[in-house]
């Protein structure tokens, strides 16, 4: 398995499909965003799709980018679209994806990448914490999590020693 980003793949029209697939709405959203080309005017110049990969399949997706859903912030980057295909859930893979972002945000120089979800439960297990419930696009109240990128040290980067 390996993570990729769409935008650097030779094969954007077959993961254009296969993001598709998703039996989720926002899955449908995104795919809307990549195939007319209103993504990054959506959530950013530098944002970033990507995807955890098997092969030919579609394990995981979601995104790197500069704004999400959460309107009227100062909060960057988020990690969004977060989707793992029912056959591959349990296992984890979600974590895979997080190391990515981890690794992205040290690269920029970030300290701590936001999430916005209903769900309770799930990005704990990754060292996400609970930030603050805000309002999405449509009003509609989310939780917003948020997680600090360490430094190899284990150090929050940025952080005095």
């Amino acid at each position: 398995m390996r993570v990729i980003n769409y935008f650097d793949s030779d094969r954007q029209d077959y993961w254009l499909r296969e993001i598709r697939k998703g039996d989720w709405g926002a899955a449908g959203f995104l795919y809307e965003l990549l195939s007319k080309g209103t993504f990054h005017d959506t959530v950013g110049e530098k944002s970033k799709v990507l995807l955890l990969v098997d092969g030919d399949r579609l394990i995981s997706f979601c995104t790197y980018a500069e704004k999400d859903d959460i309107p009227s912030t100062d909060l960057s980057p988020w990690m969004g679209f977060v989707y793992t295909f029912t056959e591959y859930r349990g296992h984890h893979y979600v974590g895979l994806l997080m190391d990515e972002i981890e690794r992205l945000a040290i690269k920029d120089g970030v300290s701590e990448v936001y999430i916005s979800t209903n769900h309770i439960g799930l990005y704990e297990k990754y060292g996400c914490e609970f930030k603050a419930e805000m309002k999405d696009m449509e009003g509609e109240r989310s939780r917003v999590y948020v997680k600090k990128i360490l430094t190899s040290s284990g150090a929050p980067k940025g952080d005095k020693y």
